[in-house]
């Protein structure tokens, strides 16, 4: 037997209403707190994980072309023999004690 309470039904759309409602305003908090973070990261200059990876990247190919030319110096140098050595400016002799 089912009974025709109004109030009842009543009660059970405003509950609902407010249901969606809070899930409306849960949905609208979420994403005004996600904008808040996002405007205080940006504001703390913070690299992009893109840019961060190219920079990382130029850096080794610096590295690597660094190390390429050293050795291709030490490589001439071993060629060249002594000369590096001659062609370096000789130490100035310190002068004797007392005078």
């Amino acid at each position: 037997m089912q009974s025709d309470n109004r109030i009842f039904d009543d009660f059970v759309k405003f509950v609902n209403g407010a249901a969606g409602t809070m899930a409306g305003m849960a949905r609208e908090g979420e994403s005004a707190a996600r904008e808040r973070f996002k405007t205080f990261v940006g504001g703390m200059d913070f690299v992009a994980r893109d840019e961060f990876d190219a920079v990382k990247a130029m850096a080794v190919a610096a590295r690597d072309e660094n190390d390429a030319l050293r050795a291709r110096i030490e490589a001439l140098e071993a060629k060249l023999g002594d000369a590096p050595a001659a062609a370096k400016p000789a130490k100035p002799k310190k002068a004797a004690p007392g005078v």
